[in-house]
Order: structure tokens, then sequence, then C-alpha cells
């Protein structure tokens, strides 16, 4: 379905370096280990020949060279040079055995450890379907169903939300001790993390949508997919400033400031070499370091689309987040939970959303007056490239597009992935001409 995908893999190759994603597992729960599930007649087979399932999953998984083996290399990358650097500069010891590092690169036990548990596997299938000790005997049994392996304890990432959960616990950060890059951890060396829920899904998926699937656990949409996982990481970013993560030191957790608004080349000379772009959905004074808006410019194309009664006071709210910051540090905080209340209550709206023309409506919100004037930065246009690709696919997929049109399409979005490419060599207005260029084309389709 992603013909681009290798531009999308480009881009988001830093985020794949040192992240996995990982759940919040139910306490209690024994961990058995991937050599549990490595049978040939479970998920272990070279080939996806399986009745019900495919059955080659853990070949998938372990994939060398594609993003869908990244969980698998999540903890070798720690023996590398790179993240050996990271953790020297830090002064937190060999990365491979630092708390801060393994809460991510691999699989969190809170309960017990089985016999096959390895620590070394990386973000195994437990890391992300919960441990296995109380569905993995029943799971595959006659007249198992998905609702009775949930209620024994496996994490249902059918649902959007809790499937945008898990993730965010590495691709964004969590409370939890291991889970949180710091600018700290960044300025060693780390690369900053990149999301989207519905195109890291599709990257990492090692299952089929038949039938079968969709009589067990429905059909996904994309369209909903995308949107609730918008709205779930700006509630997790929120939630994240406002607590104790909200600050390093005296002075505020940079890592959730847009890194690129700053770190550009700086000259002493006469002329200045003017930066910093005023942006309409920032009400800050300029110069001051705006926060990462991006699942914020984003999540409002899409409420203003799809549920557009709710869109004056989701805006509003975010509005005065800014402002809040360019106060002090009670208000960001007072309107940061505001914000990520509201947030909270448009996943669960969002995510059961659903209609042909959701797609194009949100297309048309992205490009649209209220939303294009705030791709200003670097950050927020990773993310509207990301949208449009995912909202192209999920046309395509539901029938409104040929594959040979979106084809067609695809060197507008190729020539948008290659102006984000490189954060260093953002190219903003070649970004913006190509992503409205390629919203053209899909509007002529409808």
């Amino acid at each position: 379905m992603r013909g681009a995908l290798g531009a999308s893999l480009a881009l988001l190759a830093a985020a794949a370096v040192l992240t996995g994603a990982t759940a919040a597992p139910p306490a209690g729960g024994t961990f058995e280990g991937v050599a549990s599930c490595a049978g040939t007649t479970c998920h272990g087979r070279m080939e996806a020949d399986g009745a019900v399932v495919r059955q080659d999953e853990l070949m998938r998984w372990q994939e060398p060279s594609s993003p869908g083996g990244a969980h698998s290399r999540a903890y070798a990358v720690l023996s590398g040079r790179r993240a050996q650097q990271i953790t020297a500069t830090l002064g937190l010891g060999d990365a491979a055995r630092a708390p801060a590092c393994l809460g991510c690169h691999s699989t969190p036990v809170t309960g017990g450890k089985g016999a096959r548990y390895l620590t070394s596997d990386g973000v195994s299938c437990e890391a992300c379907h919960g441990p296995a000790s109380g569905w993995i005997a029943s799971h595959y049994a006659v007249g198992a169903s998905h609702a009775g392996n949930v209620a024994n304890g496996m994490t249902p990432l059918d649902r959007p939300l809790v499937r945008a959960g898990v993730c965010l616990d590495c691709h964004y950060g969590s409370a939890r001790a291991g889970q949180f890059v710091t600018h700290r951890m960044m300025a060693a060396g780390h690369p900053r993390i990149s999301f989207e829920l519905d195109l890291f899904s599709t990257m990492q998926q090692h299952w089929d949508e038949d039938a079968d699937y969709a009589g067990r656990k429905g059909r996904t949409d994309s369209v909903a997919t995308w949107a609730a996982g918008q709205a779930m990481a700006l509630n997790r970013a929120m939630t994240l400033f406002a607590s104790n993560r909200g600050t390093e030191g005296s002075f505020p957790e940079f890592t959730f400031f847009d890194c690129h608004s700053c770190h550009r080349r700086i000259y002493d000379q006469a002329d200045r070499s003017l930066t910093f772009e005023t942006n309409p959905g920032r009400p800050i004074p300029f110069g001051m370091p705006p926060f990462n808006d991006e699942n914020m410019i984003l999540l409002s194309a899409a409420v203003h689309a799809a549920v557009p009664g709710q869109a004056a006071r989701f805006d509003a709210d975010v509005k005065a987040f800014h402002a809040g910051l360019a106060g002090d540090r009670t208000a960001a905080v007072a309107a940061a939970r505001r914000l990520a209340q509201t947030s909270q209550s448009l996943a669960g709206m969002l995510a059961g959303l659903g209609g042909n023309d959701l797609a194009y409506r949100i297309l048309d919100s992205i490009a649209g007056p209220a939303s294009a004037p705030r791709f200003t930065d670097y950050e927020g246009s990773v993310q509207a490239v990301m949208a449009i690709d995912t909202l192209l696919n999920a046309l395509v997929k539901q029938g409104r597009i040929t594959i040979g049109a979106a084809a067609g399409i695809r060197a507008d979005i190729n020539r948008a992935y290659a102006a984000v490419k490189e954060p260093n060599a953002y190219r903003g207005a070649d970004f913006r001409a190509s992503l409205a260029s390629a919203v053209r084309s899909i509007r002529a389709l409808r």
C-alpha cells in the first residue's frame, strides 16, 4: 500500500535507531519470553501459510533490514558505538545495563520472568501484547476468542487508544523509569523521537486483515487510527509536561520544545539572517523557543473536519497553553492539564469515527487556510507529510482512489518527504508547495 515507503523510512531512520515501543503490562503477569512463541505450530514458520494467522510473525519481527525488525534490534543497538558514547557522556555506564536505556530497548518486567525470558530479546512479543502467562496456553485453543484472550491479560492492540498508549510509552515517553528521552540524552547523541500511529503500525504489521481477522477484531480504520494517535500523543505530551518530567533542574525540560526552531546555524554579522518565523497558532513573543506543537496542528485539522463542534474549544486551549508558556510555569502547567483533558476526550471521539468522506475532509483541513500557515517548522512539517501519506493510503484502502492514481500523486509526496528528510537542510517553502500540490491532486480525484 505504501508505494513510497522508502522515502518515509529515510525520514524516520533516526527515530528507529535507538527506540522501541513497550507496553504497560498488567501487574503480576509472568513474561514467558520469545522462545515460547517460536514453535512452527505457533509463530515460528518461515512462510505465511497458517490457517488462521500468518504464523511467520517471528521471522517478520526479526527481519534484519527493515523497520519491521526494529523492535528485535532494540537491545542489540545498545552495544553499538553510538549508544556507548551516549551513556559514557552521561555517566550511565554500559548502555546494555543502564536502566535509563532498558526501559525502551528491552521488555520491562513488572511481574515474574519465565525460564525462557531474555533481556537480549529486545522489544519482544510481550512488550506489546502483554505478559503471556495468563493467555499463552488458551489463545490458540479451539473456541478461543479475542475477548477471552483480553480477559486473560492480552493487551487489546486492536483498540486505537490502547495501541497508542502502548507505543507512546517509548515513542514519546512515560512517567515510568527508563521511558523518557531527556534533552541531556539528546545533547549526548540520542536521536529525536518521532511517531505517527498509523504509519508506524503499518511498518510493523505482521497480520493480514482478512475475513477471519475482521470477524475477530473488526476492520481497521486508518483515518480514525491516525486521528486518535494525534490526540493521544498530545495528551501524553501535556500530561508529562505538567508532571515532574516538565523540568530539568531549574530549567524547563527542553525535550518538549521544537529543537530545530533554535538549533540553526548562527553567524555574527552586520545583516541578520532571520530564521524565527511568526506562527499564527503560537501567541508567544518573537524569538521565544516554541513548544513542539506538531500534534496540536494536525489534531486541530482533524477536529475541524471530524467534530467541528469541538474545534473552538480545542483551538482556545492550544492558544492558552502557548500563552501560558510566555507567562510563567504555573500558568503553563494549568493550561497543559486542561489541554490534556481536552485531547483525551477528543481521542475517544475520533477513535470511533468513520465514513468514506472523512479522509477527504481532513486533507482539506490540513491544507486549508487555518492549518497551512502553521507549518513553519521542521517537526510540524514531518507530521503533515506523514498525515498526507496515511490519508492517501486510507483512500486507496477504501477503494476511493485507485492504486494507479495514487502512484501519480507519489511524486509530490516524495518531494515533500525530501524537503524534511534532513532537519538541518529543511526546505519549508519546497515542503509547503509539494504538500499543496499533492492535496490538490487528491481533491481532483474526489
